[in-house]
């Protein structure tokens, strides 16, 4: 038996186009002491990184892809990382030889470095209800005359349009060595399109220019909203302030919930006019009644998905608010300056309201990797038994 590991070295979440690297150990677990052990022998392994679609057969109407088989005989040495995967594999690298032939000895073991840039062209990985992508490193082992074993690593992509475009790996490979350069400063370098990345990053969500929103309905003016900015990144607090001492309507409550639209593209809608799917994601709710000025702050989660088109889908960000106001003035209490007793207002028993809503489309965008890591559902790290 052989026991291969795979671990990320940097956590389960990368941005397109960053180098994910991770180390692959094998080793045989039998004791040298051990009058049973024996050598263990691999003939290959191989690494590579593909992105599997789904899409929910009862929203999503996808072309016909024939039939296509997805089943590998045990006697073949050609990997196929989307084996017995649902839906359909819509990206994959190619290919790395990590070894051939491989011996070890009772006790022994060998790690071996498998590093790939993340492609820039894929999908975000994303769970919606109607459409999943899925991004996974995938190990593939093979003893002699024995069917291929596979090890699966899942792990997460985030997407920033306009990212800058990473070095190409050949212009390394052509430079001349440099022995007296650092390790910490090629770290670095390789670090560069991440950091630039970032940087873009922080310019495009730190820029403030309020936005101020007049909210009315047919009977008048109800409040003035105010919002610091409409572009944000995942872990942001939203924040905005409401002014009601402007209104001529007197506001009773108000809500503000954080939500994502999922759009099947037209061409692939089931039916004609098909629903946007959506999804809440936070929710503040505030009696406002004889209130002067309001707040809400909501966060945005780690582990959402920023906003993205495909041609399958799109996915977009709004707030949505919702009010409920009076349709006749409501008289505030009054209170005596040199009142003497205790006294205690008791509201309306019965309000004539209207309801009325409000939609604002925001930008959301990726965050740090390692951050959203924090928070990730996957490891970055499996194991499997050959």
């Amino acid at each position: 038996m052989i026991e291969v590991v795979a671990s990320m070295a940097r956590g389960p979440v990368f941005l397109a186009g960053e180098l994910m690297e991770c180390l692959i150990t094998f080793t045989n677990p039998m004791s040298h002491l051990s009058t049973s052990a024996t050598s263990e022998m691999l003939a290959w392994a191989s690494a590579q990184i593909h992105c599997q679609f789904n899409a929910s057969e009862g929203r999503v109407a996808l072309p016909q892809q024939g039939n296509k088989q997805d089943v590998q005989a045990e006697s073949d040495t050609v990997l196929i990382p989307s084996r017995g995967e649902r839906g359909q594999c819509v990206l994959d690298t190619p290919p790395k030889i990590l070894f051939c032939d491989l011996c070890l000895d009772p006790g022994e073991s060998k790690t071996y470095s498998y590093s790939e840039i993340v492609p820039l062209d894929g999908p975000p990985s994303f769970r919606g209800q109607a459409v999943k992508y899925v991004y996974k490193l995938t190990i593939g082992c093979q003893r002699v005359n024995s069917p291929i074993k596979l090890l699966r690593v899942p792990f997460r992509v985030l997407v920033l349009q306009g990212m800058p475009e990473p070095p190409f790996p050949q212009d390394e490979e052509v430079s001349p060595s440099n022995p007296f350069l650092e390790e910490e400063e090629v770290s670095r370098r390789d670090a560069r399109p991440l950091e630039r990345a970032l940087d873009m990053l922080m310019v495009t969500t730190s820029r403030r220019c309020p936005h101020m929103f007049n909210i009315t309905n047919v009977r008048g003016k109800v409040a003035k909203f105010c919002i610091f900015k409409i572009v944000y990144r995942l872990g942001e607090d939203i924040i905005g302030t409401f002014n009601f001492s402007e209104g001529d309507i007197p506001c009773l409550q108000y809500s503000v919930s954080l939500q994502s639209e999922e759009e099947i593209q037209q061409q692939y809608q089931r039916r004609p006019g098909q629903a946007t799917s959506v999804t809440g994601h936070g929710r503040h709710l505030e009696s406002c009644l004889h209130t002067a000025s309001s707040h809400f702050s909501l966060p945005i989660p780690l582990n959402v998905t920023p906003g993205f088109s495909t041609d399958t889908v799109t996915l977009r960000w709004r707030l949505h608010f919702e009010f409920v106001t009076a349709r006749e003035p409501m008289e505030p209490p009054i209170v005596q300056q040199n009142q003497s007793e205790v006294t205690v207002w008791s509201g309306a028993e019965h309000v004539d309201v209207d309801t009325f809503s409000w939609d604002l489309p925001i930008k959301v965008l990726p965050t740090n990797p390692a951050l959203a890591s924090h928070v990730s559902q996957f490891s970055g790290t499996n194991s499997i038994n050959i």
